[in-house]
């Protein structure tokens, strides 16, 4: 990616500087000759002067050249000379130079420690902090892509295709006419002119047909285009050229965009009306166009004042006659402070080229879906994306077949131009389902509250667990994707839940566990009680002995640490004896039960009721007439302390 592609000569202000003793290889630096600047700086530094600039703009002649191998050389020196005198910019470059050469992990070591360096002061540091995603998510990214590189490639960038009638035309440094005698010293390549290529009926290959348009070639760059809807009209992006290059005040020729118009009627594609767009300056580029599907908006690339980073999207609404809105910025979700590039925009989708979100390498392409608004750019993933520069998606939606460039090691000569086919990846929803259960006694628990939590902390739906402490919620979640469930329920303790969604589609079933706030606690049939020991009376009688005082002091206590707590107390008997007797003598027992609690500073309407239900509510079959030993006749015999609310 070494022509124009960058459409990052802001960079050059920003960090470029000047020394007379330099000033040979000063001068190739600022005009973009990074081939021969390299090798200026390269000399100087054999003849000794390893200073921070000179090792600067050695690794940076390499770095804007796309030559990672050796911008990873003397960035590496840089960094060792200077290990606490480097701007976290040069820890940024020095990452991606080891995702140039393939070695991912010191790529996230030094990703991490640019995010620490650049703080707050640079928006890329919170993307590349991996907190969230890291290398490793990227790149295991499910493939969904199958390139082939195309027959049109040539040695020198091929790149900026664009769908035209069945056609495709796209930008080449290849001489195909008389005028190219002149190299481009960035890269010592030909200018770029457009060129227009036919398309197999498969879709995976172009054959060269001829030059696009002589009326639109110039001796300088013409290259990355778009056409209106009806294809009647054209944008393109051409060096600041009106007969001779225009440069700003420091010498820098910026790039434009332009629209011209086709001429009706002829047998060979012709364009006229050629006119500069509004918003283009002598001071800043404007380039890589794209128009909506419905031909209202144009988006393009720029560096113009209110960019956030070297170049941002932007977007303007075309209102006819070479009249346009003021271009708005698409804002920190699409932008970030590194590169935004080659947009193509389409009715679902706004896929573009960046190194400021976190990839692979160099430029990457995402998928920012569209709606009412841009989701969250998602990295497309290998094998589409690489370690270097991978630019200019276009896609048919309706074929999943289009085009991406890369200048990939694999490709013929610089930037390439290769076809695809997508295959999506099955579209990956879950369920979350799951059991609420007693830490302790591995009882389900009914009733309990659930709240399904986003990663960021977004409540997504509520329920309650039912009978048998099922539960689930009706959210479609995403797989392989973090969530959290809070539980709660009255004499619990609140629970959080992590739940990982799985890789497939379906259900992920989680367990949640919850702890009672006291062991004292329990749950027995979706009722709360305070579980005790047994309380002993004397025959036939109902006041408190000292062994049942004791045991109801564990109820006091418990109450006077939850003040909320309000209860009712149930007395039972066995089966034994006359039925209205043992009524009556359970309710005395209840009620004395009731009356010692109270004595010990308890308010009374915290004790909602205190009765007897005699042996109307035996918990086993030792009724009348059975015949039961005396250890199940006394689980009969139970006073209850059942907890109404906390």
């Amino acid at each position: 990616m070494k022509n124009i592609i960058t459409l990052s000569l802001i960079l050059l202000s920003l960090f470029g500087y000047s020394q007379k003793k330099h000033k040979r290889a000063d001068e190739f630096f600022d005009k973009m000759w990074y081939i021969e600047a390299a090798k200026e700086y390269e000399a100087a530094i054999e003849k000794g002067d390893k200073s921070k600039e000179v090792l600067q703009k050695a690794g940076d002649a390499y770095y804007f050249n796309t030559n990672m191998e050796e911008a990873h050389k003397w960035y590496d020196v840089l960094l060792s000379e200077y290990p606490d005198n480097v701007e976290a910019e040069y820890l940024f470059r020095y990452a991606h130079t080891f995702q140039g050469i393939d070695d991912n992990r010191s790529a996230k070591k030094w990703m991490k420690k640019f995010s620490q360096k650049a703080n707050n002061q640079d928006p890329r540091a919170q993307k590349y902090s991996q907190e969230k995603i890291s290398i490793e998510d990227v790149l295991d990214l499910e493939p969904q892509f199958t390139l082939k590189n195309l027959e049109i490639n040539s040695e020198f960038s091929d790149f900026g295709p664009m769908y035209f009638k069945d056609q495709l035309v796209y930008s080449s440094a290849v001489d195909t006419s008389n005028y190219h005698t002149r190299n481009y010293h960035w890269n010592e390549q030909p200018f770029l002119n457009m060129l227009l290529g036919e398309i197999n009926p498969a879709q995976t290959d172009v054959k060269f047909l001829e030059e696009f348009s002589r009326e639109l070639n110039t001796r300088y760059h013409e290259a990355t285009l778009a056409f209106s809807p009806d294809e009647k009209t054209i944008y393109f992006t051409r060096n600041n050229f009106n007969g001779d290059l225009g440069r700003d005040d420091e010498g820098i020729n910026h790039l434009k965009l332009y629209s011209a118009k086709i001429v009706e009627g002829g047998e060979k594609i012709e364009w006229t009306d050629v006119q500069e767009l509004p918003f283009n300056s002598d001071e800043y580029s404007v380039g890589h166009p794209t128009v909506s599907k419905n031909g209202k908006k144009l988006y393009f690339v720029s560096d113009m004042p209110g960019s956030i980073g070297g170049t941002d999207i932007f977007v303007v609404d075309i209102l006819g006659d070479n009249n346009y809105s003021q271009p708005k910025n698409l804002g920190p979700n699409i932008n970030t402070y590194g590169r935004e590039m080659f947009p193509y925009i389409t009715d679902n989708a706004l896929y573009f080229a960046s190194d400021g979100h976190l990839g692979l390498g160099g430029l990457d392409v995402f998928e920012s879906k569209y709606e009412y608004s841009f989701d969250t750019p998602v990295n497309l993933g290998a094998p589409l994306n690489s370690n270097l520069d991978d630019f200019g998606y276009i896609v048919d939606e309706n074929t999943n077949k289009g085009y991406v460039c890369s200048n990939r090691k694999s490709g013929k000569g610089d930037d390439d131009i290769y076809s695809f086919e997508r295959t999506p990846i099955e579209v990956c929803d879950q369920t979350i389902t799951g059991v609420v259960s007693n830490a302790t006694t591995k009882g389900f628990i009914s009733g309990a509250k659930l709240t399904l939590l986003s990663e960021n902390g977004e409540i997504l739906e509520e329920t309650q667990s039912q009978s048998g402490g099922k539960f689930s919620f009706n959210y479609e979640v995403d797989c392989n994707t973090p969530y959290e469930i809070k539980t709660e329920k009255t004499g619990y303790k609140p629970s959080t839940t992590p739940a990982i969604t799985n890789k497939k589609s379906g259900e992920t079933n989680v367990p949640v566990t919850l702890s009672t706030v006291n062991k004292l606690i329990v749950e027995e049939d979706g009722v709360l009680k305070i579980k005790i020991g047994i309380i002993y009376f004397d025959l036939d009688k109902s006041f408190i002995r000292n062994d049942a005082a004791s045991e109801l002091n564990k109820v006091v206590l418990l109450m006077k640490e939850y003040p909320d707590m309000v209860i009712k107390v149930e007395s039972h008997t066995d089966s034994r004896g006359n039925n209205d007797y043992n009524a009556q003598l359970s309710d005395r027992r209840a009620k004395s039960t009731r009356k010692y609690i109270i004595s010990q500073e308890i308010e009374a309407n915290r004790i909602e009721s205190a009765i007897g239900y005699g042996e109307s509510q035996l918990i086993n079959e030792c009724a009348d007439d059975t015949p039961c030993s005396e250890a199940r006749h006394q689980l009969n015999r139970r006073s209850e302390f059942i907890i109404i609310k906390m």
